[in-house]
Parts: C-alpha cells; sequence; structure tokens
C-alpha cells in the first residue's frame, strides 16, 4: 500500500521531521503546532511507559511519545474526522503495535480506560474557556481552541482517573492561567513539580506555559529556565533545534 492510498479528500502528508515520523492533516481540521512538540519534548517519558494522550487531534504527541521510548500510548479523541485521521496516522508509521487512537469523550473516562493504569497522561487541551476570545466559525476548530466540550477541569479530572499512583501528568497551557492550573492540578491530587515559560523571543512574555506534576507528589515545584523558541533573526533557537536534532 502507498503512503497515499491512506488519504482522503483535503488531506495531506506531513513530515514531524523527526525520526521517520509522518502525520496526515487537514486544512479544514485543526492542525498541529510547535505546542505538540514542546510538550512531548517536556513530558517525563520512561522507558516502556504506559501513557495516554487526552485530546489527541492528529494523534502527533501520540507518536512522538512512541519516539521517546513510551511502550505503548492511547490517544482519546472525540472528534469522529480527527479520530479516523489519527487512526490512519498510526497506520501510516506502522505504529499499530504501539499507538491506538480511542474514540470518546474526554469527560466520560471511565468508559474508554481502565483507572490508575498509566505511567503518563498528557494534553494539549482548548485554552480558552467559553467567551474568552473570538471563536472559530469552524466546529472542529473552535473545540480544538476553546473549551466547547471539556473544560480545564474535566481535563485534569481524567488525568488524574488514569494515572497511577506516583505517575506523572504533563500539560501545555496559557500562562495567564497558571494559577489556575496549579489549583486543579494540586486539588485533584497531582502535586506540581516542573514548570516552564515559553517565549517566542527574548524580550517577549510567555506565550505557553509548560507542566508536570505527580499523583501523590510531595509539595515543591521546580521552576526551570525559560525556553526561546526564536532567535532575533527569526529562525528555532539552538535549544529548539537540538530537540528535532535529538528528541530522545
Amino acid at each position: 500500500m502507498r503512503d497515499t492510498d491512506l488519504l482522503q479528500a483535503g488531506e495531506r502528508i506531513d513530515d514531524l521531521v523527526i525520526g521517520q515520523l509522518k502525520v496526515i492533516q487537514s486544512e479544514s481540521e485543526f492542525c498541529f503546532s510547535l505546542d505538540a512538540i514542546l510538550l512531548s519534548h517536556f513530558a517525563t517519558v520512561r522507558q516502556g511507559a504506559h501513557a495516554v494522550d487526552l485530546g489527541t487531534g492528529t494523534g502527533v504527541i501520540a507518536l512522538l511519545l512512541t519516539e521517546r521510548g513510551a511502550g505503548h500510548v492511547s490517544g482519546v479523541e472525540f472528534s469522529p474526522t480527527m479520530f479516523a485521521m489519527a487512526t490512519r496516522s498510526v497506520m501510516l508509521n506502522q505504529l499499530q503495535n504501539k499507538v491506538d487512537i480511542v474514540h470518546g469523550d474526554l469527560c466520560n473516562i471511565k468508559e474508554l480506560l481502565p483507572a490508575g493504569q498509566s505511567d503518563l497522561v498528557v494534553s494539549n487541551p482548548p485554552y480558552r474557556p467559553v467567551g474568552g476570545g473570538f471563536i472559530s466559525p469552524n466546529d472542529r476548530v473552535a473545540m480544538a481552541k476553546h473549551e466547547v466540550t471539556a473544560t480545564l477541569q474535566d481535563v485534569v479530572n481524567a488525568a488524574r482517573y488514569l494515572v497511577k499512583t506516583r505517575g506523572r501528568f504533563a500539560m501545555v497551557h496559557l500562562p495567564e492561567r497558571m494559577s489556575e492550573i496549579l489549583v486543579a492540578m494540586s486539588q485533584a491530587g497531582i502535586e506540581p513539580k516542573r514548570l516552564q515559560m515559553v517565549h517566542s523571543a527574548v524580550d517577549k512574555k510567555p506565550k505557553m506555559l509548560l507542566v508536570e506534576g505527580i499523583r501523590g507528589g510531595n509539595p515543591g515545584i521546580q521552576v526551570l529556565p525559560p525556553l526561546i523558541v526564536y532567535k532575533p533573526d527569526g529562525s528555532y533557537s539552538d535549544e529548539i533545534q537540538q530537540y528535532y536534532k535529538q528528541f530522545r
């Protein structure tokens, strides 16, 4: 079978430039961006770990976690279209033995996956609450950017259900929601342990926040040095370039 045989109308195959991984995307759907790459690199991945990606979208984070050494990754996706696309991306990379895409609502996670079995849960969730900023007229894009189908609390609750004691939950989100994120994690028994701000340039305010917590962890958080994405000339910083060169 040729790779293009897996494509449907309007879809394309994008090279992730990491390992030999490729992903199927469509311009009419929400496409992954750098935040997925950053989260996949930031999360602590033990060799052979069982991981879950909540709101997997194109499946890019699930695929990347296998490159980090995860033994098996389940990607949970609500949209039937994105579920089908991510499933075909798994086939495209011949990773059916390591990645499965689960169609369902993370708000009903108890109906989809077992409790307390995951070493790692990750999520690149919708960033903005409904009513916060412009909502795309494309319903599928709106669900990816705004909390139309799942709130921050829903994501944290699902992670708490899935992750085993001493397991980890990592997320990328907006800096302006940091206090809300840390409180929600801590109240769910997932103690925030690592935090990093992501800046587009050294003289710009942070655009993203990376955070990782441990279920049942002791209080105390490590704040990492800021991550700068671009050099003054507009090219990727040395650290970002290194992510692509040595993703492991």
